[in-house]
């Protein structure tokens, strides 16, 4: 049985944080990392809260890739606060690590009690247009210990409602806009090629890809252009609900492991990674007489609904949207190369096996539209490191 879930609420536009002096709660335990406080963004959240006669605790001690250690600290906090509403402002650490919070408490006092617990409601406000998380079921935790990041998907981690307000992305530095804005368009390309891509997911990923590649140069250079910020901060979301029906692949399994061991910015290693997954995919070989894989054809489409071809050749449609790709990565000034920021041939060769690993046990494999061995995995990190 197929199925899509569709249980968010959106508010979306400018000023659209007033929606939260509606929610029909009491007490509100609002998760945030240390900048929203220091630099004082989290002031506008607050004052809606207190406009509408709502209590709250902050908890700001969220880092990037958020560590276990981390949510279990953000497990005691909200014990101790007992809200009946979770608001998580910032970014895919942020709402991932509000999302492990409530999840993994629920399931404590459940398995302490024998009593379930019910859910607070849960209200996502993204500050960055990346990681849709403020729709998905997803949340990506990290181990430091081992250096790994774990995807959890659980329906129950699904926000209840999700505010995209632009006023709060449009001062987002131009190297982290370039980075979330790769990596929606990641979302989407993978959500396109899914084993698990349906008729409501592709409209959805086509929408989002259409958006990023008008908007996201402009987002990168015009930082205060607020149309194309509105735009990109919606084309996150769609591709959010796109990849949160269909799940991902490899991409997101390679990019998982490269932001655990090397610490390098997820959208950056998506956008590392997506060239050269494409090509795996797509399995386009020399030989033109030949039947082209699904996935080739799919990226094909992919190139003619963006008017980058009018070939119905599945072969020039992948080159085309390989070259386009390819060009917006670097319009956008993010790297080719994993050796480019600094990572030792040395400390790459020493991980790489174990990446691959780790790589092809990820739960973003499954929904690949190739399935790849590990040797074929290893020999993809060997290419984003080198490049071509």
């Amino acid at each position: 049985m197929s199925t899509f879930s569709v249980k968010p609420k959106v508010y979306f536009g400018v000023g659209e944080l007033k929606a939260l002096r509606e929610m029909n709660c009491k007490n509100a335990f609002i998760v945030t990392d240390p900048f929203m406080v220091k630099s004082g963004a989290i002031n506008k959240v607050t004052e809606q809260l207190e406009l509408g006669s709502i209590n709250y605790e902050v908890f700001s001690e969220i880092v990037p890739d958020p560590p276990l250690e981390t949510v279990a600290k953000g497990i005691k906090s909200m014990d101790k606060f007992s809200p009946d509403a979770v608001i998580a402002m910032g970014g895919g650490s942020a709402i991932d690590a509000a999302k492990a919070i409530t999840h993994f408490r629920g399931l404590v006092k459940s398995g302490t009690t024998g009593v379930a617990v019910e859910k607070p409601m849960f209200i996502a406000i993204p500050t960055t247009s990346g990681t849709g998380s403020e729709v998905t079921a997803f949340s990506v935790i990290t181990d430091k210990q081992l250096n790994v990041k774990y995807p959890l998907v659980e329906e129950d981690m699904l926000p209840d409602a999700a505010i995209l307000d632009a006023e709060l992305v449009k001062s987002v530095p131009a190297s982290i806009t370039a980075d979330t804005g790769i990596d929606v368009l990641t979302h989407a390309i993978e959500a396109y090629v899914s084993t698990e891509a349906s008729d409501f997911t592709d409209a959805l990923a086509e929408k989002a890809i259409k958006l990023v590649f008008k908007y996201l140069p402009i987002a990168y250079k015009e930082g205060a252009n607020l149309e194309a910020r509105e735009k990109m901060h919606n084309a996150s979301c769609i591709a959010g609900m796109a990849f949160t029906n269909s799940s991902l692949g490899i991409n997101h399994s390679m990019a998982h492991i490269i932001g655990g061991r090397f610490h390098v910015p997820h959208g950056k290693a998506n956008a590392l990674v997506l060239p050269y997954v494409i090509e795996y995919n797509a399995d386009i070989k020399i030989s033109s007489n030949r039947e082209y894989t699904k996935a080739a054809e799919r990226y094909a489409e992919i190139a003619r609904f963006l008017g980058l071809t009018t070939s119905n050749n599945p072969r020039e449609g992948v080159r085309s949207l390989l070259n386009a790709v390819k060009n917006l990565i670097k319009t956008v000034g993010i790297p080719n190369r994993l050796k480019d920021l600094e990572i030792s041939l040395a400390d790459f060769e020493a991980n790489v096996d174990e990446m691959a690993q780790i790589a092809k046990d990820d739960a973003c494999t499954v929904t690949n539209p190739r399935n790849p061995e590990v040797t074929e995995l290893r020999d993809l990190f060997c290419k984003v490191y080198n490049g071509r």
